[in-house]
């Protein structure tokens, strides 16, 4: 089934200069990226992307790892990826979330770790399921950063809205 998947490299896989390494291992999956970009992420966008988790005690250490600010790089690298089976080829290559567990010959085996306060910085998130991987790649892309017309949308004029533009 031809579906897409959200992947994040995260804070310390950029301290780490995994970037290269990391897509070398997805190009073994053969599937076609859709869509990139380096993000700045806010506190919004980090609280919107791991909501599931807002009960847990890690919480606001997730939220600080996500943005950045535990590894002084304030940027993530979010990839869609496009082609079949997407989510279950990503995600194996990947690992297991916890980097103790993964195989070694997996991104999160090979590169993640666990810090003194129980945090995994596992360098790398795949979506879960086709359902997450909707709802997390309409949080970080709008519809003209992707190549493939995924899900449906529509043209809206939006008024008022703040933006940067360049001088």
């Amino acid at each position: 089934m031809q579906e897409a998947t959200l992947i994040l490299i995260k804070p310390d896989g950029l301290k780490k200069s995994l970037t290269g390494n990391i897509l070398t291992r997805l190009s073994e999956t053969k599937l076609e990226i859709a869509a990139a970009k380096m993000v700045r992420v806010s506190e919004h966008l980090a609280r919107e992307h791991y909501k599931h988790l807002m009960d847990q005690p890690f919480f606001p250490e997730l939220i600080k790892y996500l943005q950045g600010d535990l590894h002084d790089r304030k940027k993530v690298m979010a990839l869609v990826y496009w082609g079949e089976d997407s989510i279950k080829k990503c995600r194996q290559l990947a690992g297991a979330t916890n980097p103790e567990e993964a195989e070694s010959t997996s991104i999160r085996g090979a590169y993640g770790r666990i810090t003194t306060q129980g945090l995994y910085e596992n360098v790398i998130h795949v979506s879960s399921d086709t359902s997450e991987a909707e709802r997390e790649i309409k949080l970080w892309f709008s519809p003209e950063e992707i190549i493939f017309d995924m899900y449906p949308f529509k043209e809206a004029l939006i008024r008022e809205t703040k933006k940067l533009v360049w001088v």
